[in-house]
């Protein structure tokens, strides 16, 4: 059953909240959070991406950037931009987009349940992304990004949430810049307390890691690193839990750099084996399964997976994220493992069609992918079966905001 515990937030003060809350550090390269944090002093940007504080000839992976996150992270506390918790604290986080609510727990939970399957994975890691995390949480003491856990929906912890909701006011409301409501309330009566607690370890089997397989693999890994050294907190890393019927999932689109040795038109060819293809006169988003868009030469085509190319049987084999590997990523573009291959990117879509038009055109990749969505249901299916899903295969928004909640380790 799912342990959780509430924890002693570092936190910004209330009339600072919207400028420290920044968009997680992972969908944001470092030219963009640079601009992103442009005459922000307060941005958690300069935390999470600290780079941007430095000049652009330094490796973002230097140990002066994890050095340079220290000590901004300490000046926060130092001018009381951020603050500690009094006593550990379970916090409710509601996030609006478009007129659509969804309302997780923030809490911390167990790297014992992480390693024993508890918390259930979907995705194998990028090794570069875990060492990028690890690096900083180590320097920094901290766990600054939240990972982002679902849960089979549970009536009893809904009234407990829904309560406090309407009868607690929030520590933190606000609307960020692009456009998503952020409302935080903190829970700290011992009483609710308890009984959150204690609903999870009776009632919530297991949990799913929706986004943040990084984010887990990092805490878990410099847990067991600090050996001996390692405090309490260690123990467990920050998360949120949202009921599963809250959720929405957006495609993960892909984009590679060449063709592998093929020219557009053989490209094309080799595709119709396994696909039918028709051109198109806009971009093409898929609008259901074994549907593909695709983004070559200026033009965009829909490609349909042909019956008998795909196992339909098979709950990973059905995935379009797996056909388009096996059919199109390994047998013609020969990329036979996307968490290291450097040839292939993915682009979430919430940035929309635009940005494959705008990868490609620009020369730096010379393809681009547009898939249909995965589906919760067939992410808790391929956890439940102790399967994964190839790297990068589902975008959950909207984001929560790093630095509203943040975890130290010592």
């Amino acid at each position: 059953m799912a342990k959780i515990r509430p924890f002693e937030a570092l936190r910004p003060q209330p009339q600072l909240a919207k400028q420290v809350a920044s968009k997680p550090y992972d969908v944001l390269n470092s030219a963009e959070a640079k601009t992103e944090a442009v005459g922000n002093a307060f941005s958690f940007l300069h935390i999470t991406k600290s780079e941007i504080d430095l000049p652009e000839t330094v490796d973002i992976h230097a140990q002066q950037v994890y050095d340079l996150a220290l000590e901004n992270l300490n000046a926060f506390v130092q001018r009381d931009v951020l603050f500690k918790e009094s006593k550990p604290c379970y916090y409710i986080y509601q996030l609006i987009m478009d007129g659509r609510a969804q309302t997780g727990l923030v809490c911390v939970s167990s790297i014992d349940d992480y390693n024993n399957d508890i918390i259930k994975k979907h995705e194998f890691t990028r090794p570069e992304k875990e060492q990028d995390r690890i690096n900083h949480i180590k320097t920094s003491g901290a766990q600054t990004g939240n990972v982002f856990l679902a849960y089979r929906n549970q009536t009893s912890i809904d009234a407990i949430i829904d309560k406090h909701k309407t009868t607690k006011n929030p520590v933190y409301d606000f609307t960020a810049e692009d456009g998503i409501q952020h409302t935080v309330w903190a829970v700290s009566d011992s009483e609710t307390i308890q009984q959150i607690t204690d609903l999870f370890e009776t009632q919530v089997p297991c949990t799913y890691i929706a986004d943040g397989h990084h984010r887990a693999a990092s805490a878990a890994k410099v847990k067991l690193a600090l050996g001996e050294k390692a405090t309490p907190a260690a123990d467990y890393f920050l998360t949120t839990l949202f009921p599963s019927n809250q959720l929405h999932i957006m495609d993960y689109n892909r984009v590679v750099k060449d063709l592998n040795g093929h020219t557009p038109e053989s490209f094309l060819a080799a595709l119709e084996n396994e696909f039918e293809i028709q051109k198109q006169e806009a971009a093409f988003k898929p609008a259901g399964l074994h549907s593909f868009g695709m983004y070559l030469n200026n033009t965009w085509y829909s490609l349909t997976s042909k019956l008998g190319t795909y196992n339909d049987a098979d709950p990973i084999g059905v995935l379009d994220v797996t056909i388009l590997s096996n059919n199109v990523l390994a047998k013609l573009l020969n990329i036979q493992d996307q968490r290291t291959d450097k040839r292939i990117d993915f682009v979430g879509g919430i940035r929309g069609l635009a940005e494959l038009e705008k990868r490609v055109e620009s020369g730096e990749m010379a393809i681009a992918f547009s898939l249909y969505p995965v589906t919760i249901d067939q992410l808790f299916n391929i956890a439940d079966a102790g399967e994964v899903m190839p790297p990068k295969s589902t975008w959950f928004e909207p984001k929560l905001r790093d630095g509203l909640l943040t975890h130290l380790i010592y």
